[in-house]
């Protein structure tokens, strides 16, 4: 499970010195082709870390070469010289592989608001062009080396008949609530697929998978997903057949996130079903999703569906309570504006938990994947600094 398990692409991941731990900071990507398109999708948070607005900037070309990462510091809000030491990386990157700057994505994550110790990241742009090789362990470096407060490195590769596949990697533990992406993701293709169906494929999968994921609420500033496609397969796909496979590797990534997001005991899908609309069905299932006393009985194993249907009232979205219903791990407890079942008939004492709200006003749906709000998630945001 590995971002080098398609052909083309070398990894590595090495511990530059950002973090004072010593643990694997600074992670790179090569493309060998022979194509390089790319695609992207970012933050839409205001507030967009350096790299961020970097690698918008490079990816108007429609291609990468290389994808530079770093954790132990996001590089955000950080000013003109932060942008300089964003460029300063990419421009180390391509002279170490003798390519333009512009061929060079940098992404970025940990601590907002300080600058990054630029000769550490410097020479650990050296040491990770040395260490570039096609291996499984060479991309679990790579995919651990961006890790903050994930407890383990998350890895996906979807093999396709055809002969071609996607692989990638993604970190992300908590500020979890992304449009359009999520935290710090790369996935890579050795599909023969042009920039322009890479990036419509991109917002597709992206659409129903990371922006899907919300454990708490939070926009990162440094929210990145990147795909490089290096066509060294020879293998064309079409648009539909690349956009499934795309989407259940970012699913799997998605999955894992979730399940090791900052202080989780309970993995939660909240389903919503007969909205008037998509977007509709996307704000209810967001309400509930970030809502405190939603989660927090969830912690509890509590069945409260009075939280949610507090939390679907006051969502941004057609809600007629005569028409509404709420079932939790298959027991519906509200239905048509009044109590169905008694609400210890929810058994909540797994990890896993679903809620299926119908609104029973038309024919949309959407599910939004969230965590509970434990004692741990509490202590460990209160005591984070890196």
């Amino acid at each position: 499970m590995t971002v080098t398990g398609p052909k083309g692409f070398r990894a590595a991941g090495v511990a530059a010195g950002i973090k004072v731990s010593g643990a694997l900071d600074l992670a790179l990507v090569v493309n060998d082709g022979p194509e390089q398109a790319a695609a992207g999708v970012f933050t839409r948070n205001v507030v967009k870390a350096a790299p961020v607005l970097w690698s918008q900037e490079v990816l108007r070309h429609k291609r990468l070469r290389a994808v530079v990462l770093n954790s132990g510091g996001a590089n955000a809000a950080t000013g003109p010289g932060g942008f300089q030491d964003t460029h300063a990386t990419a421009e180390k990157v391509a002279e170490l592989l003798e390519v333009g700057a512009i061929d060079v994505a940098v992404c970025s994550t940990g601590l907002i608001g300080e600058r990054l110790p630029m000769p550490a990241v410097l020479s650990g742009v050296d040491a990770a062009v040395k260490a570039l090789d096609t291996t499984a362990e060479s991309a679990l470096a790579a995919a651990t080396a961006v890790m903050t407060t994930d407890s383990k490195p998350k890895q996906t590769l979807r093999g396709h008949d055809g002969g071609w596949s996607v692989g990638g990697f993604a970190k992300g533990a908590g500020m979890l609530a992304p449009n359009l992406a999520t935290m710090l993701a790369v996935l890579t293709t050795d599909a023969v697929v042009d920039p322009d169906a890479l990036d419509a494929a991109l917002r597709a999968a992206t659409r129903v998978t990371f922006d899907r994921l919300d454990v708490d609420g939070g926009t990162s500033t440094n929210d990145t997903v990147l795909v490089l496609a290096s066509g060294a397969s020879g293998i064309t796909p079409g648009l539909d057949e690349f956009t499934d496979v795309l989407t259940a590797a970012c699913m799997d990534l998605v999955q894992q996130l979730r399940a090791d997001s900052e202080g989780v005991t309970k993995e939660v899908d909240v389903v919503v079903r007969g909205a008037a609309s998509e977007q509709d069905a996307i704000n209810v299932g967001r309400t509930v999703a970030e809502d405190n006393l939603v989660k927090t009985a969830l912690f509890g194993s509590d069945p409260n569906w009075g939280r949610v249907a507090m939390a679907v009232g006051r969502a941004q979205a057609e809600i007629d309570p005569g028409t509404l219903s709420i079932s939790i791990n298959g027991v519906t407890l509200f239905a048509n504006g009044t109590t169905a079942a008694d609400r210890s008939a929810a058994d909540l004492s797994g990890r896993a938990i679903e809620i299926v709200i119908d609104l029973g006003i038309g024919a949309s749906e959407a599910t939004i994947f969230t965590t509970d709000l434990s004692h741990a998630y509490v202590e460990e945001n209160s005591a984070y600094s890196s």
